[in-house]
C-alpha cells in the first residue's frame, strides 16, 4: 500500500513537472512568435546613445599627480616653491578652462606628437624624460600634490599669479606674450592669463 501512494506520489510530482516545462516552452514559443511576427525594426535593438555632457570624466588621483609632478620636474624644477607652485597652478587652471582638455595628464601631454610646438616643451623635445635628481622630483611631487588639494581660499600661490593660464622663460618671447595679460615673473618664468585661450 506504501508502495502504491509513493507511485502515485510520484506520477503526481512527474506530472507537475512536465506541465511545468510545458509551460515555459509554450510561453517562450509564444514571445518568438510575437517577436518575429513584428519583424525586425530599429527599436527593437538598443542604440547607444551618446553620454550626456554633465557626465564626469574619470581621473585617477595617482596618474594625474604623476603627471603634475612630472611637469614641475622638467619645467621648474630649478625655480623656487612658489615659482612651481605657479607652474602647477597654470596647468589645473587649464584643466577647468573650457579651451583645454579635462584632465591633467591631457593638458600636460597635449601636442605632444608635434616636435617642439607643444604646450609644455619637456614633452615635445625628443629627450629621454628621465628623473635624474630624485629629491627635485619629491618636491615636485609634494607641491604637486598641495596644489592639486588645493582650493581658492587656501591655496598657496599668489594672486594674481593664481590665475595664470600661460608661462615662458625669460630668455624667450613667444608671439602669442603681447596679446595677454601679464601676471607676474618668479624667477625665470613670466606669467600670463587670458580668458579665452
Amino acid at each position: 500500500m506504501i508502495l502504491q501512494e509513493l507511485a502515485k506520489e510520484n506520477t503526481t510530482r512527474g506530472w507537475q513537472m512536465m506541465q511545468l516545462t510545458a509551460g515555459r516552452a509554450l510561453a517562450m514559443g509564444v514571445l518568438c512568435a510575437v517577436f518575429l511576427s513584428q519583424g525586425a525594426s530599429a527599436r527593437a535593438v538598443p542604440v547607444p546613445q551618446p553620454r550626456p555632457e554633465s557626465t564626469p570624466i574619470y581621473r585617477s588621483y595617482q596618474k594625474e599627480i604623476e603627471c603634475l609632478s612630472r611637469a614641475i620636474y622638467f619645467e621648474a624644477r630649478g625655480e623656487p616653491h612658489v615659482g612651481q607652485k605657479a607652474v602647477a597652478r597654470v596647468i589645473l587652471n587649464r584643466v577647468e578652462s573650457n579651451f583645454y582638455p579635462d584632465t591633467v595628464c591631457d593638458v600636460v601631454y597635449q601636442n605632444d606628437h608635434l616636435k617642439n610646438a607643444c604646450q609644455f616643451s619637456f614633452a615635445c623635445d625628443s629627450l629621454p624624460d628621465r628623473i635624474r635628481e630624485p629629491r627635485a622630483f619629491e618636491t615636485a611631487e609634494l607641491i604637486a600634490r598641495a596644489i592639486f588639494d588645493c582650493d581658492e581660499r587656501r591655496c598657496d600661490v599668489h594672486q594674481p599669479l593664481r590665475r595664470s593660464t600661460h608661462y615662458h622663460a625669460d630668455f624667450v618671447l613667444p608671439g602669442w606674450a603681447s596679446k595677454l595679460e601679464r601676471t607676474g615673473q618668479v624667477g625665470r618664468h613670466i606669467f600670463y592669463y587670458t580668458a579665452s585661450m
